[in-house]
């Protein structure tokens, strides 16, 4: 069982005074509350007519559910400088709430790191089988010389580019080349045929 603190004589005071508040204000909402309901209740004939009556009693009623919000609104009040007296003076429940705190993102943080420890180890195997894979393959080598990863992908991405930009151009020379010959072949034999023709025009 918890021993009991010793309060200053002034936050005892003020405890007290806080004890009252509540009372006060618990009894005034239950009286007007009772007395509204006494209201409400339909009384004989008087000497006061039953407008008259009933006017007063609606203004009663008035008056009386005000003097519950008062109180309720004092009780909110109330609430608030607990919270408020609490915070200020009772060092040893915010010291406990502080250590709770502390212990939570402790264990979170504990937990954070352990998954980044499993995963920093996943990640390391799958580049380990990664690399053995890559260099036991014909990419990783360059004139006998072990390249890096992205060195290897690039300098294949360049043979690919070279192979496709060179292939058209040699096609379309070599049948320049080819067409070349047979066109001059065809205008030598016309050429002659011309002149045998024009020489035999003359002699004729």
């Amino acid at each position: 069982m918890a021993t009991q603190r010793v309060l200053p004589q002034s936050k005892e005071t003020l405890l007290q005074n806080y004890n009252k508040r509540l009372r006060d204000d618990i009894r005034s909402i239950l009286d007007n509350f009772t007395e509204i309901i006494k209201t409400a209740k339909v009384e004989d004939e008087t000497q006061v007519s039953r407008a008259t009556q009933g006017e007063q009693d609606h203004y009663e009623m008035q008056v009386r559910a005000a003097n519950i919000v008062r109180a309720g609104e004092s009780l909110m009040k109330l609430v608030s400088d607990l919270k408020q007296f609490l915070i200020l003076n009772d060092f040893p429940s915010v010291n406990e709430a502080i250590s709770l705190r502390n212990q939570q993102l402790r264990s979170l943080q504990e937990e954070c790191d352990k998954k980044l420890i499993s995963l920093r180890d996943e990640i390391a195997t799958d580049l380990y089988e990664l690399e053995e894979e890559y260099y036991s393959s014909s990419c990783g080598q360059w004139d006998g010389v072990e390249l890096p990863l992205c060195e290897a992908f690039r300098r294949r991405d360049s043979w690919g580019f070279l192979d496709t930009s060179s292939e058209p151009g040699n096609s379309s020379t070599e049948e320049a080349e080819r067409a070349t010959p047979s066109s001059a072949q065809e205008a030598a034999p016309r050429h002659l045929n011309g002149h045998g023709a024009a020489g035999t025009g003359d002699q004729c």
